[in-house]
């Protein structure tokens, strides 16, 4: 379903895009169909090539009804063609890469992005053949300038986790269409709702749908959304091959939280913008990163490209010394915020990030690339992801620890 060709509002198709009532039963509710094979009434092939969009299911790793609807839900969410739901992110990251590129391919890859993409570029593609080049594309030109004829994917990240930095997207793909490239995406931090990304001109858009879409921190699982050509490829190799499927069950929990999204994340906007606000006020906070603050530096780009700012903040504190008292300070008194990994639920969660030990870890920046990742991050910033509680009562939890 394209954007152009949704009927329906936001709230309604996150509703109703993918369910219907069940034929048999007539339950309103959609089904969990925890079952590994399907009875076959009739003669077919033992090879998942064989199968066509009319095939009846057979395995779950090939296809499964629960999630097949949970797929058709994200697509329509994303106004793309098609959707491959996969085990977690990262096994939709890899989706992507593992399709699309061969030994002698050349990727270009944001140099700030989710840890595992960020780790995976630098440790195991060059060991399989494949050119990478680390990129920052908070400039396009940058892209342009890593270019190469044999350039055959670019994955891009906006906003950036964990900085908040924003790639042009329709830059971007522009660049990767005249290079016959792939332009791929992770629009976690925005999600379907967030930002119209396959308008933007991007081929492939990819979520974990652990964070905003499920947004209840119970079920792990990531989809790729985008052009139907490049979504069967990868459900044939990724899916088949790979084998990173999702749960029936963690389908049927993701769908469940996919139905509310569009009002959740009208609320995660509103909580995120009034603790924002709060935090550039206090003397003990030194620089606050949000697309929705007026100080963001890509603010004008965040208001073209996104229609919700989502609930992600970053926030500096000063030095390292500082970050660690207060994050030690964190853990000890926070009484509704908790200090943990992940983004994107209903609860809110914050975690300090030391910029050195990052790029020690896992970005591992040359000096220019280093110093346009610290103009946001500094010695080492909190990521906070603003649930959906009371803003007054978040701002009174980090009254105690700033």
């Amino acid at each position: 379903m394209s954007r152009t060709n949704r009927k329906t509002g936001p709230m309604t198709t996150a509703i109703h895009a993918g369910e219907a009532p069940d034929p048999t039963t007539g339950a309103s509710a959609p089904a969990i169909h925890m079952s590994s094979t399907f009875v076959s009434d009739d003669i077919s092939g033992f090879s998942a090539h064989d199968l066509t969009a009319d095939s009846p299911y057979a395995y779950a790793r090939w296809a499964n009804p629960t999630v097949a609807m949970l797929e058709a839900k994200i697509a329509a969410l994303q106004g793309a063609e098609d959707c491959l739901c996969t085990a977690s992110g990262m096994a939709a990251a890899t989706a992507i890469f593992f399709t699309f590129l061969n030994q002698g391919d050349h990727l270009i890859v944001s140099d700030v992005s989710y840890a595992g993409v960020a780790e995976l570029a630098r440790d195991t593609f060059p060991r399989m053949g494949v050119e990478v080049s680390v990129v920052d594309m908070s400039d396009p030109q940058n892209i342009a300038n890593a270019i190469r004829p044999n350039t055959r994917l670019i994955h891009s990240e906006s906003p950036a986790n964990p900085i908040g930095r924003l790639t042009d997207l329709a830059a971007v793909s522009t660049l990767a269409r005249e290079a016959g490239a792939i332009h791929s995406t992770d629009a976690t931090f925005a999600s379907p709702i967030g930002q119209d990304t396959v308008s933007l001109g991007v081929d492939l858009v990819m979520h974990s749908t652990t964070k905003y879409i499920g947004g209840h921190g119970d079920a792990v699982g990531g989809a790729v959304a985008g052009r139907a050509d490049l979504v069967r490829k990868m459900r044939l190799e990724a899916s088949i091959h790979h084998g990173g499927v999702l749960s029936p069950f963690n389908a049927w929990l993701i769908a469940r939280g996919a139905s509310t999204l569009p009002l959740r994340l009208k609320a995660h906007q509103a909580g995120a913008l009034a603790v924002a606000e709060w935090l550039e006020a206090q003397p003990s906070v030194t620089r606050v990163i949000y697309p929705g603050l007026p100080s963001h530096p890509q603010y004008d780009l965040a208001r073209r490209q996104m229609a919700n700012p989502s609930g992600m903040i970053s926030f500096q504190v000063g030095g390292v010394s500082d970050g660690e008292r207060i994050a030690r300070s964190m853990i000890e008194n926070l009484n509704i915020i908790h200090y943990a990994v992940s983004l994107g639920h209903h609860r809110s969660l914050v975690f300090w990030m030391e910029t050195q030990g990052l790029m020690d870890s896992s970005f591992r920046l040359d000096p220019a690339q280093t110093q346009s990742y610290r103009a946001f991050a500094g010695d080492g910033i909190f990521r906070l992801s603003v649930g959906l509680e009371d803003p007054e009562d978040l701002i009174a939890d980090l009254s105690a620890v700033l």
